[in-house]
């Protein structure tokens, strides 16, 4: 197993997810529920800039290997899955968002590896829509964390608007990776 600081980021982000969680058990007496959601809010986004920069830094420096590749959308997946997890327990996302996005991204995940087994991986590459799906989920989230207006800014609004745009982007591009796959899927049928 390789190791270098883009993959050292990546195991960040994943160690990150247990404390991050563990934060929503530490009573209110000791952790004000508006300090709390602070401060998960910037935890969710500082796993979000080591996503963004482990991947710069492995190109950068060219130090991209099947680990770090392997291991970055698991670190990626189980975060957002975590932070859907935890606002789903606090009822600021419905179930049914959080269930299409952890579905999707289970399905998708599965599709990309038995599409690579076959050789096929590149017909399953990430696309535009998949970025802009991560991009609305990465804003949405802390807004929803923090769920108090900031600097006059609707948080909660915000995330509530971002998150049904992640849903609808979820399965929008799920849909079009079935489409790319469905030549070999209907092949080996």
């Amino acid at each position: 197993m390789p190791f270098n600081i883009p993959i050292a980021l990546t195991w960040l982000r994943i160690a990150i997810i247990p404390l991050f969680v563990g934060l929503f058990y530490v009573p209110e007496i000791l952790l004000p529920t508006a300090l709390r959601d602070a401060i998960a809010a910037w935890m969710f986004v500082i796993a979000a800039l080591t996503d963004w920069l482990d991947g710069w830094l492995a190109r950068r420096w060219n130090q991209t290997s099947s680990f770090g590749a392997f291991l970055d959308p698991v670190a990626d997946k189980l975060m957002v899955s975590a932070a859907l997890l935890v606002l789903l327990n606090l009822d600021r996302v419905d179930s049914l968002i959080a269930l299409v996005i952890i579905g999707r991204e289970i399905a998708i995940s599965a599709l990309r590896e038995w599409m690579a087994k076959i050789g096929a991986s590149g017909s399953v590459a990430v696309h535009w829509l998949g970025k802009f799906k991560t991009a609305a989920q990465m804003i949405a989230i802390p807004c929803l964390l923090h769920h108090e207006d900031w600097f006059d800014l609707p948080a909660q609004l915000i995330g509530q608007i971002l998150i049904v745009v992640a849903a609808l982007l979820t399965v929008w591009s799920m849909f079009y990776y079935l489409k790319k796959a469905w030549p070999e899927i209907r092949a080996r049928t």
